[in-house]
């Protein structure tokens, strides 16, 4: 895979890779791995939001009155 970054990010990329000890593949790889898991973090909990907000429909449209 290639990367093509801006001047300044490929610059920025370099400072942090330095500053954590490690090369700017490895920096790009942890990158997206916290990436990844955020988004599946998200994806899931939009998934539970989901199924207690169908499941629980009347409750919370009486809460909502409340």
């Amino acid at each position: 895979m290639t990367l093509r970054l801006e001047a300044e990010q490929d610059k920025q990329l370099a400072q942090v890779a330095e500053h954590l000890g490690i090369s700017k593949q490895q920096a790009v790889a942890l990158a997206v791995e916290r990436f990844l898991e955020l988004e599946w973090q998200r994806a899931v909990g939009r998934q539970v939001i989901d199924l207690v907000m169908t499941r629980d429909k009347e409750l919370m449209e009486r809460l909502a009155d409340a």
